[in-house]
């Protein structure tokens, strides 16, 4: 399918769901991203060669994976590499469990084994990124103060492997009690001060909390990917262009930070062909 029956596409679902900040039916906008924003999916290891055909087929730029769990490195990215599409980095699995911000030392150990080796595995994937949640707050034993101070330390030890293989470790903004204010994750990045260490903003995460739009602005250039969800009051985590995300001021934010880079849908709206035009529309790609 050619990229302009995908807008024509998300013109209809525009119609049809009233998806805010989409383009109207009496023309197209100029799309300012393209050749500048490439759109991905999450994905893993089995993923078969038919599903990364249907994926390369509808105009999607890339794929991320996870890691630790790969079954075999090479033979995933030789499949992805046959489909034409690169696997731009990888979720570093476990880190719910396994929390930097563990108040036990062993947990903590277990967490930063899981990082190093996401590192290495994206190094071998060809990719540029871990995404990382840091920790969570969970209690007394796990408070905020704690999450800063013991993730911090991990991802400081870490911060070689990060550097020789070439990989960002990219903070994740999640539900997870930390850093809700995004000055005070700017603040968290800064006191790392690494330019390996940067932000993985998921745009519909932190909607709950202030407007994605606003987010982008204050975390400006701290912000290395990004990942596309929408979210509203009412309908909660929903298909693109149909919670309260305005799309027309994030793109608009992006722009003003220079943003640049990968963008992965994590979510459903129905069917990849629908998430293609929607990613298409509503980030001008």
């Amino acid at each position: 399918m050619k990229r302009r029956e995908f807008s024509k596409t998300a013109l209809a679902l525009a119609i049809m769901g009233g998806g805010a900040g989409l383009a109207s039916a009496e023309g197209e906008r100029k799309r300012l991203n393209q050749g500048r924003i490439y759109k991905s999916i999450k994905s893993n290891h089995k993923i078969t060669p038919e599903k990364l055909a249907e994926v390369k087929a509808l105009g999607f730029d890339g794929i991320e994976g996870s890691s630790p769990g790969i079954d075999d490195v090479a033979t995933y990215r030789a499949k992805a590499t046959a489909a034409g599409l690169p696997i731009h980095g990888v979720v570093c699995q476990g880190h719910w469990n396994e929390r930097l911000s563990s108040p036990d030392s062993a947990i903590r150990e277990k967490g930063r084994q899981n990082l190093e080796q996401a590192i290495r595995d994206a190094r071998a994937l060809g990719g540029s990124s871990v995404l990382l949640v840091p920790g969570k707050v969970t209690g007394e034993d796990e408070t905020h103060e704690h999450v800063w101070e013991r993730s911090i330390a991990e991802i400081r030890k870490a911060l070689p492997v990060a550097s020789r293989e070439g990989i960002h470790i990219l903070i994740e903004t999640v539900w997870n009690g930390f850093c809700y204010d995004p000055k005070q994750l700017a603040d968290y990045i800064d006191e790392i001060g690494n330019p390996w260490v940067k932000v993985y903003f998921d745009i519909g995460n932190m909607q709950k909390y202030a407007p994605a739009e606003e987010w982008i602005r204050t975390l400006g250039p701290r912000i290395v990917k990004c990942d596309v969800k929408d979210w509203g009051v009412k309908p909660g985590f929903c298909p693109l262009g149909q919670g309260d995300v305005d799309w027309t001021k994030v793109r608009e934010a992006l722009a003003e930070i220079g943003f640049t880079g990968w963008v992965t849908r994590e979510g459903s709206d129905g069917g990849l062909e629908k998430t293609a035009a929607l990613m298409n529309e509503l980030l001008d790609l």
